[in-house]
């Protein structure tokens, strides 16, 4: 499939797994996903839950890879970092 990364195929199937609740007597709408501590959201909606918890979800990944922390496997889904590259 043409454009389609692994980095997006591993957002796309760790959201999946996410849950969601209604908090605040239905005023508001969280959202979070096991096994990736720290990543969670909530808003007005559940359609701007699930935008900002994929917002939130890729800024955690890229702050994992540049400070060279492990990513959980999704799904038999891994990205790796590669800490050297040049020998």
């Amino acid at each position: 499939m043409r454009g389609y990364t692994v980095l997006t195929k591993y957002i796309e199937t760790a959201m999946k797994h996410a849950n969601y609740e209604m908090i605040d007597d239905e005023q508001c709408f969280y959202g979070e996903i096991p096994g990736f501590k720290g990543v969670y959201a909530s808003a007005a909606n559940l359609e701007v839950c699930r935008n900002e918890l994929s917002e939130v979800l890729e800024e955690w990944i890229f702050f994992r890879v540049y400070n060279h922390l492990d990513l959980p496997e999704v799904d038999g889904i891994r990205l790796q970092i590669i800490k050297d590259l040049v020998a």
